[in-house]
């Protein structure tokens, strides 16, 4: 199996669900406690040994493409103050040099033309996609664990885990087969936001996928679905018929920051499960709880 060394990161999104919040700055660049929410995403990526990373922008994004540059004038300025702990740690942020592309999405027509905007890059390999909203927590970090179960396998993953199925409605949602082995199994179709009776299961599709490059050519024609966009489920139901699909049953906690309740479960959970301040946040997080009884 060839090993996953690109990833594809959607992040022309206009951040909607928490303006005013993002009428300037980037959603995917929102602070989560001591750095971008994108970066959280970014570090997730490394672990699993991606080694290209893709970034579909729109206007107004310029913040994420300086953010993964050298800022000349900071590093001089704290190299001159003797903040070289603070220096280091800010280019260990850093991929290394060729190691971002950044293509355009003109319009936003859907996650999978956001994807499709990839191809090019990405070309004749098998990637990951990772939808920056989505800061996924894990001992083992997912797209890692889903990136070794590629390797024995191939085909295409999915990560999915499980709502409430009062909840199904909001999600696409799997039909799973035998399992594949450790939290794998094969999927035999998907449905987007069924009716809670109707469900096949209670899995909802989450925000990692891995996919063939084959998915480029269903994309490149794949009629527009829910809500006037190209979908990415859509195109992967019609592959599915032609290639294997499996889903990967994440078992950690997944935080959305892409609504503002989501935003701050994400800033405070991640607050608490710093290492250097965790302890300190969640006395000062009592201090303020205190004040409301």
């Amino acid at each position: 199996m060839t090993k996953v060394r690109k990833a594809v990161l959607p992040v022309a999104g206009l951040g909607t669900r928490v303006l005013p919040a993002t009428k300037v700055v980037p959603k995917e660049m929102l602070p989560v406690f001591d750095r971008p929410a994108l970066q959280y995403v970014v570090d997730e990526a490394i672990a699993a040994g991606i080694e290209h990373f893709v970034f579909v922008t729109g206007r107004n994004k310029g913040a994420i493409e300086d953010y993964f540059d050298k800022a000349f004038e900071l590093d001089a300025t704290l190299e001159a103050k003797g903040k070289t702990d603070l220096l280091a740690e800010l280019n260990a942020f850093l991929p290394e040099a060729g190691a971002c592309s950044f293509v355009r999405q003109q319009a936003p027509l859907g996650l999978g033309h956001a994807v499709w905007c990839a191809r090019d890059v990405i070309g004749d390999e098998s990637f990951a996609v990772m939808l920056p909203d989505m800061i996924m927590v894990d001992e083992t970090p997912c797209l890692k664990s889903m990136t070794d179960a590629h390797a024995r396998t191939g085909g295409n993953i999915i990560a999915v885990e499980a709502v409430p199925r009062a909840d199904v409605s909001k999600y696409g949602v799997v039909d799973i087969g035998e399992r594949a082995g450790d939290r794998l199994s094969r999927l035999k179709g998907m449905v987007e936001k069924p009716k809670a009776e109707d469900a096949p299961s209670n899995l909802m599709i989450s925000g990692r996928y891995i996919l063939e490059p084959s998915i480029f050519d269903r994309l490149a024609d794949q009629n527009p679905g829910a809500g006037g966009e190209i979908q990415l489920t859509d195109a992967m139901v019609r592959l599915m018929a032609k290639r294997d699909f499996y889903a990967f049953e994440f078992g950690g906690r997944t935080y959305d920051t892409g609504s503002k309740l989501g935003y701050l479960e994400t800033f405070v959970a991640l607050a608490l499960q710093n290492a250097e301040h965790g302890e300190a946040a969640a006395a000062m997080i009592k201090r303020f709880a205190s004040t409301l009884d």
